[in-house]
């Protein structure tokens, strides 16, 4: 398969260019580097084809495949169409470390003790007995292991004996809660992890997942590309407002930098020869960094791209059943001839053995400093959530936010001055229901809370008995409370980052909302907006 020919579009040429931020590849290898098209071998069984995860970070139904006006993803809406796309596929979390936690292992983070974000660092917290991750069931099937990308990334909430890869690329830098990118052009089969595979597996099956950091903050600009601010689609629970569009103008150029990344690993695994035998599993490992979405349990921080594409995978199929991302590792391990174990929560959703789902479920716990917990439920209409701790705002401070967040600022401003709508304004209450039931169908936002609407009452028992029992037989342990001791590390740490990098910024921790505005402002102009 060709891939720069069917695309029918020009790609760059994939080379390393001189970049600041671009580490000397041959200096890491410390061996001369083997090119793709030099692999003598390649994994023809098709009883095991190769598995890639293509994860992309922080990323919604943001491209034009699904929809999306002003975005341009010829790369990933040609995987799409000439693939499989699913329409309704959801993250069991709102923030990295818990939703990966999750799908490695196909189990919801909160069966597994893995709720909390970035917890168990360095406590020696260990997996149940029983459960594995999905490289130990691919390495025990004859599979080799490959961690990739520029910003490579496990994050799990445990530890593990053993290396969860055989073969691992070599992070770039992490930053304060946003990332520096690698350049568009960077190879990634140049890097340690398929150097090594080709010089010590090749011919046998691998198992690989790729990250691309770019939707996570920092954002990055598509100077080829750009979008217009004017012409976004913007969800009714954000104010018309130039920041607010400029802001996610860029986030869509980001994801169109995204898309031409996409197109050049495709081209450099095209080189190597491997596709004929792969399937491919792109998705989303949680929703936008965008307010109101990362780190919350609406669709704007659950609902990702799916798209599987590869052998065996009939063109031009669309799907709108409901997928969990922890469907993800089973349905891969039955691909590769794996048998699934029952303990595993995710369903299958291709092939001989789909188990449809009717229902897909979320938690949040504790992201960052910030305490909390809710939990959703949710079927192909219908939205529930349930806010153990109501007393707590849905803007409770979070470092990470006010950070990373421009519109943040921009609506605290506006609340305060009583300018955000009906839609807007209840996101900024001192408090939050005790429950939310959302029409998804007539009401996408979730901005029209049902929960007290007697009409709906039916329909609100209903999903409220459903959350009952799936977190009574999951044995939700979330619902058992962090140690004091852990919750104030968190507090101490953040507060003493917050303070470092609005120093770092010139401002002051309790800056007001215009001077803080003007900082936005420039930072956006900055970045290309």
């Amino acid at each position: 398969m060709n891939w720069l020919k069917t695309l029918g579009i020009a790609v760059a040429t994939i080379s390393i260019v001189a970049c600041n931020q671009t580490p000397n590849i041959n200096a890491q290898m410390n061996t001369p580097i083997t090119t793709a098209k030099t692999v003598s071998k390649v994994n023809n069984n098709p009883n095991k084809p190769n598995i890639i995860w293509l994860v992309l970070e922080d990323i919604s139904l943001d491209l034009a495949v699904y929809g999306t006006p002003a975005v341009k993803t010829p790369n990933l809406d040609k995987l799409a169409n000439e693939g499989m796309r699913f329409n309704k596929a959801y993250a069991t979390a709102a923030v990295c470390s818990t939703a990966r936690s999750a799908f490695f292992t196909g189990m919801h983070a909160t069966s597994i003790g893995a709720h909390h974000h970035r917890s168990h660092l360095d406590d020696g917290f260990m997996l149940p007995e029983n459960v594995k991750m999905m490289s130990e069931y691919t390495r025990e099937a004859g599979y080799v292991n490959l961690l990739m990308g520029p910003k490579q990334k496990t994050d799990f909430n445990f530890n593990h004996l053993g290396s969860a890869f055989d073969a691992q690329d070599g992070e770039i830098k992490y930053s304060g809660g946003a990332y520096e990118h690698a350049p568009i052009e960077m190879k990634i089969l140049a890097r340690p992890a398929w150097q090594t595979y080709i010089k010590e597996y090749a011919g046998k099956p691998f198992f690989a997942q790729i990250n691309y950091s770019e939707t996570h903050r920092t954002f990055v600009a598509d100077p080829k590309n750009p979008v217009d601010p004017a012409a976004v689609r913007l969800p009714s629970y954000y104010p018309d407002h130039e920041i607010v569009r400029r802001d996610w103008a860029l986030y869509l150029e980001t994801v169109q930098t995204v898309d031409q990344k996409v197109g050049n690993l495709m081209a450099e695994l095209d080189a190597a020869g491997v596709l004929d035998n792969t399937v491919i599993f792109i998705f989303g490992d949680h929703g936008r960094a965008m307010l109101r979405d990362k780190q919350w349990l609406y669709d704007g921080g659950l609902e990702v791209p799916l798209i599987v594409w590869g052998t065996g995978i009939q063109a031009g199929q669309v799907s709108d059943e409901l997928v969990s991302l922890i469907d993800i590792m089973p349905t891969s391990m039955d691909l590769a001839g794996i048998e699934v174990p029952d303990y595993i929560e995710g369903h299958i959703f291709l092939g001989d053995k789909k188990q449809p789902r009717e229902y897909i479920y979320a938690h949040k716990d504790r992201c960052d400093e910030t305490d909390d917990r809710v939990r959703a439920v949710r079927d192909q209409r219908f939205k529930y959530i349930k806010n153990f701790w109501p007393e707590k705002p849905y803007t409770d401070f979070n470092t990470y936010k006010k950070l990373q967040y421009p519109v943040l600022t921009l609506m605290q401003k506006l609340h305060e001055q009583g300018k955000l709508n009906a839609a807007q304004a209840p996101f900024f209450a001192d408090s939050r229901p005790p429950e939310e039931l959302y029409d998804t169908l007539t009401d996408p936002d979730e901005t029209h809370n049902l929960a007290n609407d007697p009409k709906y009452s039916k329909q609100l028992k209903k999903m409220r008995a459903e959350l009952v029992k799936w977190q009574t037989e999951t044995n939700d342990q979330g619902m058992i409370d962090e140690s004091p001791e852990v919750k104030q590390y968190w507090d101490d740490f953040f507060a003493e980052h917050y303070q470092t990098q609005m120093e770092a910024r010139g401002l002051s921790t309790d800056v007001d909302h215009d001077t803080y505005l003007a900082f936005w402002d420039t930072f956006l102009t900055t970045l290309g907006k």
